[in-house]
């Protein structure tokens, strides 16, 4: 039984406008997240929110942790998800968005829950909801500014 975390909703001040947010992506990231979002039927607005808050729309960032490309996937999960170069931004967007798809489905449609695994771990998550780091919260946090940003 999974509870449903309230997140602080973001102040105005901090938001970005849909078109700034739209203008950070290229012509063809753009193509290709309405592509993913069509073959997985996950909210185009909700694949850009994660790879501006995971990536900046930079293809080859590279995190810390080893997080790879546009939506941030690590080694393990893009093995586990077929891709071959996780900086190439249509596998890297198509797979990554093929897994938040899979996480959606399994926290019920719960946006929050989906994204707390995508940041923190589906096992981290699992093992202890009830005690989300500060780093997932307010990752969760950005990427609802996001998105209700671009919703207008």
């Amino acid at each position: 039984n999974t509870k449903t975390h309230q997140i602080p909703d973001a102040s105005r001040s901090g938001r970005e406008t849909p078109e700034k947010i739209l203008s950070e992506a290229d012509d063809t990231i753009n193509q290709i997240v309405n592509q993913a979002a069509r073959k997985y039927g996950v909210d185009a607005g909700l694949i850009r929110s994660v790879i501006k808050a995971e990536s900046n729309f930079n293809p080859s960032a590279t995190s810390p942790a080893g997080a790879m490309g546009l939506m941030q996937l690590m080694p393990g999960t893009a093995k586990e998800l077929g891709i071959n170069n996780a900086y190439d931004p249509g596998e890297n967007i198509m797979g990554g968005t093929r897994y938040l798809k899979m996480l959606l489905d399994r926290y019920d449609g719960q946006v929050d829950l989906a994204l707390a695994a995508y940041n923190w771990g589906m096992g981290n998550l699992e093992r202890d909801p009830d005690h989300l780091p500060a780093e997932t919260l307010t990752y969760i946090e950005k990427v609802n500014s996001y998105f209700k940003s671009m919703q207008g």
